[in-house]
């Protein structure tokens, strides 16, 4: 018949993140994001994909570091004089930047988002079958 309206329980959709390339990702992470948008995310399946999304983090900044340590690694090239630099880390030792920073954050934002909503639905789910099975009629006391 339609969209359902925006209310408490359906509110308004967020921006989707970034697609994720299909040939690089894994499949079951594809799965789980998509339970996870369609709100239909178990407890068991956000903790799985909050694992995944630890793995993945710490592959990239794995990543990251050897490519920093290979680019120092490498003798100094003669250039010319017009050539740009290339950037070097700001602080050496390995401390990430603000933009990893940041994509660490809304990643662990993501990832909390996605397990308070499976609590959220658990949870609801167990006080539903708890009103039922104490023999409470919903409505009863209002007339």
């Amino acid at each position: 018949m339609g969209t359902p309206p925006e209310t408490a329980q359906n509110p308004p959709s967020a921006p989707s993140p970034p697609a994720v390339e299909v040939g690089t990702a894994n499949p079951r992470y594809i799965y789980l994001v998509g339970r996870l948008r369609n709100r239909q995310m178990t407890m068991e399946e956000a903790t799985e994909l909050f694992g995944l999304m630890q793995v993945m983090v710490r592959t990239s900044e794995l990543a990251r570091q050897a490519a920093i340590r290979a680019m120092a690694a490498q003798p100094p090239r003669a250039s010319s004089p017009s050539a740009p630099k290339p950037a070097a880390p700001s602080v050496p030792g390995g401390m990430p930047s603000a933009d990893d920073l940041l994509l660490l954050g809304i990643l662990g934002t993501g990832a909390a988002a996605g397990v308070l909503a499976a609590l959220t639905k658990r949870i609801q789910e167990l006080t539903d079958a708890t009103s039922v099975s104490s023999g409470s009629k919903p409505g009863a006391g209002s007339k």
